[in-house]
């Protein structure tokens, strides 16, 4: 069985707004290894419309991008992407399959098919994974700023707090922190 890794940006402050962060090519090297040792992506409807939006363009060379971008778009193309929504079911970017039922059964079965792992990329969603016990790790790349606004990490709150243990950190060159955590026993 797969490990259910949460992976994001966030600021100091806790923000998670995708337009916050340093988006450089040490960033995006960043996220590409990650992807390219996991088996697959996971999103909630919005994140992966947000993606849609425009990393395949990126990816078939329609919008130009600095080669970093581009390989993280290349890599976003060929991996497994599983979107999780009750508003809608077709998801035609190359490799996205619907993720229907009951949360916690069909992330467990993903959990189970995929032994390279699963990143979850998506905040509210993670939340609820996260009230579901089905997170096993946190991957934070968290950045040197403070955004003052929202959205923010568990802005829609836990039953309780989650104990975690540093595996990892690495200062990355822009000065942001690649944090890696695993759930305490």
């Amino acid at each position: 069985m797969g490990l259910l890794t949460f992976i994001i940006n966030v600021t100091l402050d806790g923000c998670v707004d995708h337009e916050e962060g340093i988006a450089d090519d040490e960033t995006h090297a960043h996220y590409t290894r990650l992807l390219d040792e996991s088996g697959a992506m996971l999103w909630g409807r919005t994140t992966y419309e947000m993606m849609e939006s425009y990393w395949p363009a990126v990816a078939r060379g329609d919008v130009g991008a600095p080669p970093a971008m581009r390989e993280w778009a290349l890599m976003l193309e060929a991996k497994p992407k599983y979107v999780v929504s009750s508003t809608r079911s077709d998801f035609p970017w190359a490799n996205s399959h619907h993720v229907a039922g009951d949360l916690r059964t069909s992330v467990r079965e993903l959990k189970d098919r995929t032994p390279g792992g699963v990143l979850v990329g998506s905040g509210k969603l993670a939340t609820g994974l996260d009230r579901l016990d089905l997170i096993d790790e946190y991957k934070f790349l968290v950045h040197p700023m403070i955004a003052g606004h929202g959205p923010t990490l568990y802005q829609g709150g836990l039953p309780g707090t989650r104990r975690l243990e540093l595996i990892s950190a690495e200062p990355l060159g822009n000065g942001a922190i690649a944090v890696h955590y695993r759930r305490a026993e």
